[in-house]
Formats: structure tokens, sequence, C-alpha cells
């Protein structure tokens, strides 16, 4: 079912964002050579918690942590751990925060030092690619729209845009109705309204938009092919004219 939030949730939920902003802020400072991502999920819980808001993932179907930290060809939901982050890498980190028994979630690409071209273009298409997106969002406006805006200037720069993974509807819960893919035909697709609340991510690859689960892990998303790839994400309301970012 669709929601369309009060002006009190939204509230609530622009509180929620401003931690969510925050937090991946703070893991941005921190995402350099040498540390663990173990060490970027207990700094994004310790300042989630210390704003006494919850940590939307931790526990979330039984996710284990508070933020997935993906590195180069893995595309979503790594689980932070032991692993060391060095130069060159694109890390991508998803995290979200739940204030008033609402949430808000979001992603960003970081840059592990200097990392090559390719790269670089890769994380900047796939950022500009969401501003591409929400520039045709309003009420009224079909999600088509958004998954065509996003998909052409996604393609038109030589990248593919994942299909088997999309955006979301949030409120109460991390994932809500309806699904917003980024991909699309203008025109079609439901219609948004005022005062629903999206989670729009494009997540794109370098080469082949094919996924595959990583084998013995249930969380774990990678390119089929081995190649890179970027994950850009804000929590947005819809209005009259446009939408607000509230994670942002």
């Amino acid at each position: 079912m669709i929601t369309v939030k009060s002006e009190e949730e939204i509230a609530l939920m622009r509180k929620a964002g401003a931690i969510t902003r925050d937090v991946l802020e703070l893991i941005g400072e921190n995402a350099k050579p040498g540390v663990t991502t173990r060490r970027l999920d207990a700094i994004a819980y310790d300042y989630i918690k210390r704003n006494h808001a919850v940590p939307s993932f931790l526990g979330y179907g039984g996710f284990p942590n508070t933020i997935c930290a993906s590195i180069d060809d893995e595309i979503v939901h790594g689980i932070p751990g032991n692993r060391v982050l060095e130069e060159g890498m694109l890390l991508k980190i998803d995290v979200g925060a739940g204030l008033g028994g609402f949430h808000t979630d979001a992603a960003r690409t970081f840059a592990i030092g200097s990392v090559s071209p390719e790269k670089r273009k890769l994380m900047d298409v796939c950022r500009e690619s969401f501003f591409r997106g929400i520039a045709v969002l309003k009420d009224g406006a079909r999600l088509g729209d958004l998954g065509a805006a996003i998909m052409k200037f996604v393609e038109a720069n030589g990248f593919s845009v994942v299909r088997e993974l999309v955006g979301h509807g949030i409120g109460t819960t991390v994932h809500e109705d309806p699904s917003v893919p980024n991909y699309g035909i203008a025109g079609r697709g439901i219609r948004v309204s005022k005062n629903m609340t999206l989670a729009i991510e494009p997540m794109i690859n370098l080469g082949s938009r094919k996924v595959a689960q990583v084998p013995g892990d249930d969380w774990t998303i990678v390119t089929a092919d081995g190649s890179p790839s970027a994950h850009y994400e804000n929590t947005v309301v819809i209005g009259s004219d446009g939408v607000e970012i509230i994670t942002l």
C-alpha cells in the first residue's frame, strides 16, 4: 500500500534525514586507505545512537550491521568486516536512520584516495543521474518519467543501469510501496502525489547490467562480470512543483 505522509510525519522524517545525511558526511571524512569497513560501521552506529535515533538497517530482515559497505564490483548490501580500504577502491555506503517511528535512507559512493578516470566518471554519472531523474518528479508525474530520465543519461555515458535492484517508498518501514525503478518508459508507471516519500537510488555498472549473488552470502550483490559499480541515493518528499531532498 502506498502511503501519503502528514506534515507532522514529514517533519519527523526531515529530522531523521538530517542524521542520515550527517552520518554519510562523517563516513566520507573517515573513509581512507587503511581503515576497515567495520570501523566505519561503528562510527555510523555511534553517531546515530548519540543523536537519539535508531539505525534503520540493523536487524532489518536479519541484516547484521548499521551500514551496507560495498566495494568495487559489490553493488549493494555488502556486510562490514575486517576488509581494509585501499587506494583506488570505490566504496558504496548505504545507511538509514529512524526517528519517532519514521525512517530515511541514503547512499553515497566514495573514492578511496586516487581512483581511475573510469571509476571517477562512473561515480559522477551515477550521482548526476539521480538529479536528472528527480528533475521530472512532482505531484502527478509518473515513475516511468523518472526511470526513463535516469536510464537515458546513464546509457548516453556508456554505462548500464541495474534492473534487479530498485528504489522504494519509505516511511514507517525502510521499504514501502511503490517500487521505484531506475529505468522505464516516460508516460508510464504509477502517478506520484504530494507528500509521498521515496528513496530514489540509481545503481549503475561500468560493464554489463547483469548481477549475481555472492556464494554463501545472503546479502552481497555483485556485478556478474566483475566490473565496478556505483550507487547514489536520497530520500525525497514529492511536492507540487518538484521534490524536497531530506537527506542532502
